[in-house]
């Protein structure tokens, strides 16, 4: 048995409250090195009075990465405190007890002494993690604003280029988009099935993207006022519409007054102390890259000194920040916040953010941009969820770069659900591109059966998806500021085929929103070879179970009736051919398929994955 593989650690993605009554326990042991785990569980005033080590609950084996399993079960407590360990069995035969103190012999003993367990001391409803449920049921839409639409030309910037004009538009290129744009176009939104508005940032910039905040206290000009957009929330809100702002929290722009009052004062300012400052007077020299300089004598975002870090460890900042979270959700009753270049601000001030948004708002959504492992700001305190790049970079990378195997994205995909509980994995951000990544379209090198395939994957996983405006009619576009085009409205260059398939997509999820979101994932075949890929989620009697080719030739299913799908067809009574970049759903229940395995049907879905590569090869001689 290999004990260097096996971990737990207590309170934390492997031992927490999923609801306030039931806890989630994981153990990960090394790949295919361990036959049984049970977990031993009981009161921690009763261990020796009622015995209870002598009962044990299997655990089952759930997720594997290339290296790990993972092992899981559910358990309770009727005075709502827990004292628990493993009975773990390798395939050598050997049998440990793995506790807080480590690897003992399995016997009495160890079993029978307290502090070889590990502990949750109390079920405290306020520590666990309360993920929205109406995260959890939305399908998010990215808007650009200056790109949407110009609905009041009145409010242009100077020197605002026709709509569309340029093919690819210039960094610092203004086209009118504005907030009258989005409400204009609300029917749209509500057509496509979405429920989820996110804007990048709305407030007083200087810029065509915003990340420079000036006044974050007022709606930027040149997108309308306040009384506009209290009534676009208002009528978001009427249609089932859900509204997240976009808060540059990591630094301001150089034109904001407060680093102005810096620059003209120095040291001398009530301000320098909110930033990190480490000579006076603030300079920089400018180089030909606009956001790269050298020689800033003040910390930045990135090395763009137009983005001042501020310091939000300072009382004065830190009270700012949390007027305006509090702002903008009493006075217009925003839903969500979207944080940007969160991983760069203190843990400290989260806290204090997350208490007030949540006291303003209980079911407020916190979303925090997080490109990487994110569990520090995961734990129920801070953030919601993250921009859940590292899972979908998994999915891109095989499907689309193609830089990994199959079994790398299986492997890849699940560790990133074992880092968190269940019911972040639900509410997790999933995002295939955005105003700061080449679009699908482009990196898929305008393969459209490949951009639906992808979309496909992605809408079928755990996570709430958000689709980057004008995707639904195929948009193209390379890094930034090209994949910041002019949303194409003109019917004759619109894509009404891809717009067909992304809202029969989004309809789908919602329709089995409670199975994807709450079920367990199976893996049932992810060949290299064929590059079949057929999973399911199972969640109370039903399970929805998805079948990809991503290979180079037909695959071939059994026969069954199909909910959605693409590239794919019924040959006859008994099979169905997947073509290339094509893909199947189904829904079966899982108490037809335990009672079909039990009886040793060939029909059951177990049974079914297994044949695939058999009856593939039948129909393609």
């Amino acid at each position: 048995m290999n004990t260097a593989a096996i971990h737990h650690q207590p309170e934390s993605e492997f031992a927490y409250l999923y609801t306030a009554n039931k806890m989630h326990v994981r153990l990960r042991t090394g790949r295919s090195d361990i036959k049984n785990v049970s977990l031993i569980n009981g009161d921690p005033y009763q261990l020796e009075h009622s015995e209870w080590f002598k009962s044990t609950i299997p655990m089952e084996k759930y997720l594997s990465t290339m290296t790990h399993d993972y092992w899981i079960v559910e358990t309770s407590a009727p005075h709502r405190r827990l004292s628990y360990a493993f009975q773990i069995e390798g395939m050598d035969g050997t049998v440990l007890f793995y506790g807080d103190h480590g690897f003992f012999p399995y016997q009495e003993s160890t079993l029978k002494t307290a502090g070889n367990y590990f502990k949750l001391p109390y079920f405290h409803e306020a520590d666990r993690f309360k993920a929205p449920q109406w995260v959890k049921e939305t399908v998010w839409y990215q808007i650009f604003p200056d790109r949407f639409a110009n609905g009041d030309p009145t409010n242009d910037p100077k020197g605002t280029l026709p709509w569309g004009s340029q093919e690819h538009p210039g960094r610092d290129d203004f086209y009118g988009g504005d907030l009258q744009g989005v409400l204009d176009h609300l029917d749209h939104l509500v057509d496509l099935g979405i429920n989820g508005l996110y804007f990048c940032p709305i407030f007083q910039a200087a810029s065509n993207h915003k990340y420079d905040t000036i006044d974050y206290f007022e709606i930027d000009s040149a997108f309308g006022d306040k009384k506009l957009f209290k009534k676009l929330v208002e009528e978001c809100h009427r249609r089932g519409i859900r509204v997240m702002l976009d808060a540059v929290f990591n630094h301001m722009g150089d034109f904001s007054p407060q680093w102005q009052d810096v620059v003209k004062n120095g040291k001398a300012s009530p301000y320098a102390s909110w930033f990190h400052i480490h000579n006076f007077p603030v300079t920089y020299t400018a180089t030909a890259d606009f956001e790269f300089s050298n020689d800033i004598t003040y910390d930045t975002f990135a090395f763009t000194p137009h983005m001042p870090k501020l310091n939000t460890a300072n009382k004065e900042v830190q009270d700012y920040l949390l007027e305006i979270a509090r702002y903008w959700i009493d006075e217009f009753n925003i839903d969500a916040w979207r944080l940007d270049v969160a991983n760069e601000v203190d843990h400290r001030f989260w806290r204090k953010f997350h208490d007030v948004c949540t006291e303003a708002k209980p079911d407020i959504y916190i979303l925090g941009e997080i490109w990487h492992s994110s569990q520090r700001w995961l734990q129920g305190d801070e953030f919601h969820g993250v921009m859940n790049y590292a899972f979908t970079d998994a999915i891109l990378s095989y499907f689309v770069h193609q830089t990994i195997p199959l079994n790398k994205l299986v492997s890849e995909l699940n560790h990133q659900l074992m880092l968190y509980r269940e019911q972040t994995n639900q509410i997790m951000f999933n995002v295939l591109d955005s105003h700061d990544t080449p679009r699908l379209l482009t990196i898929a090198k305008n393969n459209k059966e490949l951009m639906k395939q992808v979309l496909a994957f992605t809408y079928l996983q755990k996570g709430v998806p958000c689709l980057y405006y004008g995707d639904e009619y195929a948009m193209d576009g390379d890094g930034d500021p090209d994949c910041r085009k002019c949303m194409v409205w003109e019917s004759e260059k619109q894509d009404l085929e891809m717009y067909q398939f992304v809202k029969n997509l989004i309809a789908f999820r919602k329709k089995h929103q409670p199975l994807l979101s709450e079920g367990k994932l199976r893996w049932y075949e992810a060949d290299e070879q064929s590059g079949i890929i057929d999973f399911a989620y199972e969640h109370e009697g039903k399970m929805l179970r998805s079948i990809f080719n991503t290979g180079k030739q037909p695959i071939y299913i059994e026969k069954e009736e199909i909910l959605f799908s693409a590239r794919a067809q019924s040959l006859d009574e008994k099979a169905i051919e997947i073509a290339p970049y094509g893909f199947i759903t189904s829904v079966d229940t899982t108490e037809g398929i335990e009672q079909n395995d039990k009886s040793g049907s060939k029909h059951s879905l177990v049974a079914r994955s297994r044949r695939l590569s058999s009856l593939s090869t039948e129909f393609s001689r």
